[in-house]
């Protein structure tokens, strides 16, 4: 089961602001780069269920983070349905991530207590997501959506919503600064983090320094 109650994880993505969205289906590299991210100072980790197998390796990954990151929260992206989700549930995942929204997938996170984020595209979708239990709503594709714009215009109306833009966020001071600007809870970052080298392989050492630097912007901007 979770390790990490839904208040605890809404409140870790909030104190750091970025949370990093990775896949690989090489167990070995997700773990070290989930250990980059650690050391670089993230505290939650969403890996993107997009490949056959996901699941194993994500057991895997789990149990090791458990037993040797003390206090990274491990999430589980891109689940489209409720069986999906208690899957992931059942191998101890902290947290749900979608891209749409899913009342059986709710329920499904809700038995438990454990947070679930869904994809929104509208005003109507945030409030329906935060009607079935949702803390934290994900915006995606959030630049299509309408990037900082569009979520300084939700939180017109519905000041209250903590939104997670993924899609369009960079990890620079100026791309940063907009969403930031506009509100956001936080934000959820790709390829963009997980730098690589001449060979193609992942600059592990890259990664911890960008997240870094990354994290000592949001500090900045929050100041």
């Amino acid at each position: 089961m979770a390790k990490y109650t839904r208040i605890e994880v809404v409140l870790q993505m909030k104190e750091n602001g970025i949370v990093p969205v990775f896949y690989n289906p090489d167990v070995e590299v997700c773990k070290q780069v989930l250990k980059a991210c650690y050391d670089g100072g993230l505290r939650t980790f969403e890996f993107t269920n997009r490949g056959d197998y996901a699941y194993e390796v994500f057991s895997e990954l789990n149990k090791y983070a458990k037993a040797e990151l003390s206090g990274m929260m491990m999430g589980v992206g891109s689940v489209l349905d409720a069986g999906t989700s208690s899957l992931y549930l059942q191998l101890g995942a902290d947290f749900i991530v979608s891209p749409v929204v899913n009342a059986e997938m709710a329920k499904a996170c809700n038995r438990r207590k454990v947070a679930w984020m869904p994809g929104c595209g509208s005003v109507t979708e945030i409030s329906f997501a935060e009607e079935l239990g949702a803390e934290v709503v994900k915006i995606f594709p959030g630049a299509q959506v309408g990037g900082p714009a569009f979520i300084k215009g939700v939180k017109g109306p519905l000041p209250w919503a903590s939104i997670m833009p993924t899609g369009g966020v960079s990890p620079t001071e100026e791309n940063l600064k907009t969403w930031f600007d506009a509100g956001v809870h936080c934000v959820g970052i790709g390829s963009k983090l997980f730098v690589k080298d001449t060979s193609g392989a992942y600059d592990l050492e890259g990664v911890t320094s960008t997240i870094k630097n990354a994290l000592d912007i949001v500090k900045k901007l929050r100041a």
